[in-house]
């Protein structure tokens, strides 16, 4: 386990998998860990002999490609989150690593900063070269033991894929209606009825994935998730025309196999990316644009994206979240709201 700090915030990076394990936030006093750790995370549970490696250490905060497959001889998610990361460089407060492993035949580098005063982690992913076309997504685990209040920038539209997560009773359970289409978030089709998407949880025991597709014009993409009982929100910001979806993984008690046995409650995956295949025939129409990135010998490609969060008091949701100058302004939908340091160039808002 590698250790980075800058003032008010400090990660855990795990290099045998390449993921974020935890950051922490100190915000006017408060101490904010919002990210998810499975309960099996080393308590030394015997695992399936063919558990995907990214399972095993379930949590915190990872890159996918290709996100939801297994094409490129990899595990669900790919390389990435599933292999071992070479640091290349390494200072107090950022890390630069590669992945001993190729995607689609490119190497892949990853570089997470963080910066003093900032509540924030600064993640960059790079490709070299390979060729082929790509669906990727940073994976956010959040922790909701208690529920949360769901709020994202505008969205064209929701929409489920053409299969549910869990469809054996015998294995488990999932809540909405697939495929299923609606432009509200308030109103999305469950099997028992319409479902509140902007709240977590909404079902006893389920497991659920739904997708957000921005619609065109956005330029600053978000996704605020407001924990209550713990007085702060976790922020996931991102460029909306290179990562134009919002997937939603809702995992709260829905499945009943090893290792998840029934126990796995609540935790969101944010995943923001551009993976259109998860939405079946037709992505690009409903897109407007191919469904994944395209890699090709002697080119370079780069996906932005920014994890954070801040102290918040009050219990209501995010109303909007805006840049203003070289500050994130979030807005709630009491009228209250925060100013806090942020890089805007760094997404190129």
């Amino acid at each position: 386990m590698t250790s980075l700090s800058a003032a008010g915030i400090s990660l855990s990076f795990d290099t045998e998998l390449g993921m974020i394990e935890a950051f922490n936030v100190v915000d006017g006093g408060y101490e904010i860990s919002p990210l998810h750790r499975a309960p099996w995370v080393g308590t030394g549970t015997d695992f399936p002999e063919d558990i995907t490696p990214h399972v095993v250490k379930l949590g915190g905060d990872f890159f996918c490609a290709p996100f939801g497959s297994q094409e490129d001889g990899s595990a669900l998610h790919g390389w990435p989150p599933n292999s071992a990361w070479t640091i290349e460089d390494l200072g107090p407060s950022d890390i630069y690593a590669k992945l001993d492993r190729t995607v689609f035949g490119a190497e892949l580098y990853k570089e997470i900063t963080l910066r003093p005063g900032h509540p924030f982690v600064y993640q960059r992913h790079i490709f070299h070269g390979g060729g082929g076309q790509v669906p990727v997504s940073n994976h956010a685990n959040v922790s909701l033991p208690y529920g949360g209040l769901i709020r994202t920038s505008p969205k064209l539209c929701w929409v489920t894929p053409e299969c549910a997560l869990e469809t054996d009773p015998s294995l488990g359970r999932s809540g909405l209606v697939y495929p299923a289409r609606s432009t509200s978030a308030t109103a999305f089709p469950g099997k028992d009825g319409s479902v509140d998407l902007t709240e977590y949880p909404w079902f006893p025991k389920h497991e659920d994935f739904v997708v957000g597709l921005d619609g065109p014009g956005l330029s600053l993409g978000w996704t605020a998730i407001t924990r209550p009982n713990q007085g702060d929100v976790f922020l996931s910001l991102r460029q909306a025309k290179a990562l134009p979806m919002t997937m939603l993984w809702h995992s709260n008690g829905g499945r009943d196999y090893a290792p998840w046995s029934g126990r796995h409650f609540g935790c969101l995956g944010v995943e923001e990316g551009l993976a259109g295949h998860v939405l079946g025939a037709g992505h690009e129409d409903i897109l407007g644009r191919p469904g994944a990135i395209s890699l090709c010998t002697g080119s370079q490609v780069e996906i932005h994206h920014v994890i954070g969060a801040i102290h918040w008091p009050s219990v209501s949701g995010i109303q909007d979240v805006e840049v203003i100058g070289d500050m994130l302004r979030v807005t709630g939908e009491c009228g209250q709201t925060r100013d806090v340091p942020f890089d805007a160039a760094f997404l190129g808002n």
